[in-house]
Parts: structure tokens; C-alpha cells; sequence
């Protein structure tokens, strides 16, 4: 599946700002970037502040007054069906050492706080069938509210509330998952048919030896999801995190599946 991703940010800053931006879609096995541009007006210099690897690269860049960012992509996601139903989780000491850290409890994620509910409510499944059940006991339990949360809302938070938007419904699936000892991390995507239009924000969880996505909000297709980064949580897959004050003007986000495009009227070819 070609996806065509849009972006763009204008913001103004009224000091200086350092601003680590991350809007670059992932270079991955199942999504190669045919095509992206990232571009800053006026112009400035981007510095790649970690990465690129398949979890995503963010870049540094130093921002004052009224700033634009826009990033354009084609994407081919080769991605088939993601089936987690019968998937186990191997011994953790078998885990590989970049996996372990995604067992712990985090900022957003209090897994430290739920494993009673977790031990009364999923017990009896294992593996790739618990974090399915642990996604559909979210889906049935918590209704989707714009504005419900802001940025010091925590899984602990969203759980009591029963409501949230994808963040909250992320948090709270990564802190069920690790309390039954699944590594789980949040992702940051760009997914297409998303109402309304914006980034997007899922799991992955470490099974049969391999991250695999879900999302417990069910609004996406995980077959068509565009990874951007991943970290332990919100803290870690922000699109913009700025070291300063900024006002957003106007922010729009465009994801479209779409036929096999034209190549003359592609962007121009992508690094790596």
C-alpha cells in the first residue's frame, strides 16, 4: 500500500527556541520511503539529534518568530495483516538488551499501579491473546473524547477517567501489557482514514520475538500505519518538543492511501 503524507506546522516563537522535531517517517523492512522532504521557512539548519534506525530519527533545529514546517512523504507499506492471537512472549532474560528497558514502568505508563487489576481481569491468557484482550477490554471500556487529557495526563489518569483520545488509549494498553511482563512501547504514525486528521499514536508489543503493532483505539488499520519514531512513552514520540515558549498559529496533518504515483511528479528521492 502507497501512502502520501502532508504535514504542516506554523508556530511563532517570541525568543529563541530549540525545537526537536520528529516528523520523518521510519526507514523500515515493511514501509520503505519512496520519496520525503523535510522543509523549514525560513531556511535553518537541521541537525539529526539520534538515528536513522527502524525507530525513527528526530532532528534538532533552532527556531524565532513566525516558523513553518512542512514534511511530505510516499511511503510504501508492505505490511501484511498483523496477527498476535497464539504469539508468545519468550523468557525475559532471553530478550534482546534494547527490549528490556519496555518491561519498566515510565512517565505516562504507571504498570507498577496496575497489576492487581491486570491479574484479576486477564488472567488465564497469555502472550499475544492477553494483549488482544487487554486491547478489547480498553476499546469496550473507555469512550474517545477530544480534550478528555493534556500533557500531564497518565495511564493511571486515563484509567480512572475511562476516557482519553489515542495517547490516553496507548498509555493505558502499555501499562496492562507490562505489568503481565509484555514489552510494550508506544509509536508515533501517520495513518490514513483517521478522523479527525492528525498524528497518531499506537503500540507495539514484543512477541514470537518481534515488535507488533495494535491499536486499541481500532480507529486505524494497522496494515497501513506509517511508523515515525518510538520510545516508553508520550515523552519519548512527540513531533515537536520545544525547549522554549511557542504559539501554534495553525497545524494540519494529510494521509491518504493512494494509487502507485507518477514518478514525475514524485518529491525528490529519499536519503538512506
Amino acid at each position: 500500500m502507497r501512502v502520501s503524507i502532508k504535514a504542516n506546522l506554523e508556530y511563532s516563537f517570541p525568543q529563541p527556541a530549540d525545537v526537536l522535531l520528529a516528523l520523518e517517517a521510519a526507514r523500515a523492512p515493511d514501509q520503505r520511503v519512496i520519496t520525503d522532504a523535510l522543509r523549514v521557512t525560513p531556511p535553518c539548519d537541521l541537525s539529526v539529534a539520534d538515528g536513522p534506525d527502524d525507530k525513527g530519527v528526530r532532528q534538532w533545529m533552532n527556531a524565532q518568530g513566525d516558523v513553518i514546517i512542512t514534511y511530505e512523504a510516499l511511503v510504501d507499506v508492505t505490511r501484511g495483516p498483523v496477527e498476535l492471537a497464539g504469539l508468545s512472549v519468550p523468557s525475559h532474560h532471553e530478550l534482546p538488551s534494547d527490549v528490556t528497558s519496555y518491561l519498566f514502568p515510565s512517565r505516562y505508563c504507571e504498570s507498577d499501579r496496575m497489576g492487581t487489576f491486570v491479574q484479576r481481569t486477564f488472567s488465564g491468557l497469555q502472550g499475544g491473546d492477553q494483549v488482544l484482550a487487554m486491547a478489547d477490554w480498553i476499546y469496550e471500556h473507555f469512550d474517545y473524547v477530544p480534550g478528555a487529557s493534556d500533557g500531564e495526563t497518565t495511564a493511571a489518569d486515563s484509567f480512572m477517567a475511562r476516557q482519553g483520545v489515542c495517547r490516553d488509549y496507548a498509555h493505558v494498553l502499555i501499562s496492562f501489557a507490562r505489568s503481565a511482563g509484555i514489552p510494550a512501547r508506544m509509536v508515533s504514525a501517520y495513518a490514513p482514514g483517521i478522523e479527525p486528521p492528525d498524528f497518531h499514536a499506537v503500540v507495539e508489543v514484543w512477541l514470537n520475538d518481534a515488535w507488533r503493532l495494535i491499536d486499541p483505539t481500532k480507529l486505524a488499520d494497522e496494515r497501513s500505519l506509517v511508523r515515525i519514531t518510538t520510545g516508553r512513552d508520550a515523552t519519548d514520540i512527540s513531533f515537536m518538543t520545544i525547549f522554549g515558549t511557542a504559539v501554534l498559529n495553525r497545524q494540519s496533518v494529510e494521509v491518504t492511501s493512494v494509487a502507485d504515483a507518477n514518478p514525475e511528479t514524485e518529491l525528490a528521492p529519499a536519503d538512506g
